[in-house]
């Protein structure tokens, strides 16, 4: 057990661990500036980011003149390949992140990943940044099947499978990170500072933190 009693603890990937706005911006940009659309602010985009691509460029074509099955198919492949091409450009991890993860793993904790974002593409950022062999897994949206993304608590399950067991905590910033925690029967911590699609406070979480530098005094405290 670690110092704080926590084995596992998971994180959320954009949004939580990485500010991936400024790329998938303009990946989003790409696919709908492709057929004329008019372009969203990063700031536009934001809330729509959490439920992976397909879910972020069709509430992008809502807001640009609407969306329909066989131009968001369409769109989905571009924004894809182009994001594929571009993913690391202005992508970073938070302030206080990679210290935070040090310490948690210097207590003896496990730190895996939690995606809706596709496991090739959350695993292509991981190692463009030079971040991967710092989690015991990463679980993307795509890898437990269709309908087994999160809220479904599958995908939590399986990174407690992978990581060994144990006591687990997740850390994310939507509401999707927040549901499939407790649907996993595990407490959930809200990033204020992430992608929000409403407020901090209406996502039901265990606790929040307004930085990195207030993680491990919070996993204290839910495990007191």
């Amino acid at each position: 057990m670690t110092h704080f009693s926590f084995d596992i603890v998971g994180f959320d990937l954009d949004g939580t661990l990485l500010d991936t706005s400024g790329d998938l911006a303009a990946a989003v940009n790409h696919a709908l500036d492709s057929i004329g659309r008019p372009t969203l602010s990063v700031e536009q985009v934001k809330p729509m980011i959490g439920g992976g691509a397909r879910h972020m460029l069709a509430q992008g074509m809502a807001a640009t003149g609407g969306c329909d099955t066989a131009t968001l198919d369409l769109l989905h492949a571009r924004l894809l390949a182009y994001y594929e091409a571009n993913i690391a450009v202005l992508t970073r991890p938070y302030p206080g992140t990679l210290d935070a993860l040090d310490a948690l793993v210097a207590g003896g904790a496990k730190v895996a990943i939690v995606t809706n974002k596709l496991e090739a593409l959350a695993t292509q950022v991981l190692v463009e940044l030079d971040l991967l062999d710092r989690f015991a897994c990463v679980i993307g949206g795509d890898t437990m099947g269709p309908g087994k993304a999160k809220p479904s608590p599958a995908p939590i399950h399986e990174m407690i499978r992978r990581s060994g067991g144990g006591r687990t905590a997740f850390v994310g910033d939507s509401i999707f990170d927040i549901e499939a925690a407790h649907a996993a029967g595990v407490p959930a911590i809200a990033c204020s500072f992430g992608f929000l699609m409403q407020p901090v406070a209406e996502l039901g979480a265990d606790a929040i933190i307004d930085g990195y530098d207030e993680l491990l005094p919070t996993l204290a405290r839910l495990a007191a």
